[in-house]
């Protein structure tokens, strides 16, 4: 099964950093190849030209707003466009409008029938100067919070860091356990937000290791020192287990989340009568997705999962991912998999 591309939302409010978060993305990469999605509104196409030449693929909508596109094919033809094997991209950024709805934008990724796309995960970019006066005079922007599967916390060496306390603080009471990720001037870690592709050597062993991604990114060479105290490393846990797992547990822990998770990723084999497939896993705040596929000749049916966040509680994770083992010698009935069927799409 070829993997499908993840499909990431990057949305806020006016001059709260997109443009600069995704730039960074551009410049930092370490061979990801990224088409992008640059969802203007207005008749000259600044975001575009900021981005112009950094980027190895595009669509550029000018004078429309992909959010208020109501036919999702119009949308599907940009993703077609971008995901055709010939472009060989690994990840497409749909950077939003500042007046953009990302209500519609999940919905039309979420209802695409491509069969080379999923959905990625909505990252909204904060203000953390102006957030505040923001909100009052925007009310909507609590409901665009909610709908995020991570807050960047932008412009952070702006304010002293009490009040950058009191707004994460506020934030966290508004949108519950979504990670909430303070940096400056867009920087932020890659690996939070997709996997980067191991063209070189590709070895099996190292499909969900992410070592690469633990490795520390080389940040530019003008970034003050604060940075080292704003930025919010994100912690990195995996899981595995040569025993199957009860899938109804699973379902459990991934519908109630330990706190900070963002990403979680892997394959897993359940202990239920007659189920033998590998049921590859892709969850990305309160998405979740699982594919049934095949183990490949010789592999052994071991459960690996990935977990990424910003502030994970990593034993508490990985104790609770041990409990979703199935330790009986019975096999589970055929029911205990429905709400794995719930994730998958038909």
């Amino acid at each position: 099964m070829a993997p499908r591309i993840p499909v990431l939302i990057v949305a806020g409010f006016l001059g709260s950093g997109k443009t600069t978060l995704l730039n960074h993305l551009l410049r930092n990469n370490r061979g990801t190849r990224i088409g992008v999605v640059v969802n203007d509104f207005g008749a000259i196409n600044i975001d575009s030209m900021l981005v112009a030449g950094q980027v190895d693929a595009m669509v550029s909508l000018g004078n429309g707003c992909v959010c208020c596109a109501v036919d999702v094919g119009e949308l599907d033809d940009l993703f077609s466009r971008l995901a055709q094997p010939r472009a060989k991209i690994d990840v497409i950024v749909v950077e939003a409008s500042g007046l953009a709805e990302p209500r519609n934008l999940i919905r039309m990724v979420v209802g695409s029938e491509n069969p080379r796309i999923r959905y990625g995960g909505l990252v909204e970019v904060v203000d953390a100067e102006q957030f505040p006066d923001s909100r009052e005079r925007h009310p909507e922007l609590a409901t665009h919070l909610r709908l995020a599967d991570l807050v960047v916390l932008n412009k952070a060496d702006r304010v002293v860091s009490e009040r950058l306390a009191g707004l994460r603080q506020e934030i966290t009471d508004l949108i519950g356990q979504v990670p909430v990720y303070a940096t400056t001037r867009g920087r932020i870690d890659l690996g939070l937000l997709f996997d980067e592709p191991l063209r070189e050597i590709p070895r099996v062993a190292e499909q969900l290791s992410f070592d690469e991604l633990l490795h520390d990114h080389d940040h530019d060479h003008d970034d003050h020192a604060e940075h080292r105290h704003l930025h919010d490393y994100y912690t990195s846990v995996s899981f595995t287990s040569d025993r199957e797992l009860d899938p109804r547990r699973l379902v459990e822990f991934l519908e109630d989340p330990p706190p900070g998770l963002f990403r979680a990723k892997g394959f897993a084999a359940f202990g239920v009568a007659a189920e033998r497939r590998k049921f590859v896993l892709h969850m990305v705040g309160r998405h979740i997705v699982f594919e049934p596929d095949s183990w490949s000749r010789g592999e052994s049916r071991t459960t690996q999962l990935v977990l990424i966040g910003a502030g994970l509680p990593a034993d508490a994770a990985l104790a609770r991912l041990h409990d979703t083992v199935h330790t009986s010698a019975e096999p589970l009935d055929e029911q205990a998999m429905l709400g794995i069927w719930r994730y998958t799409r038909h």
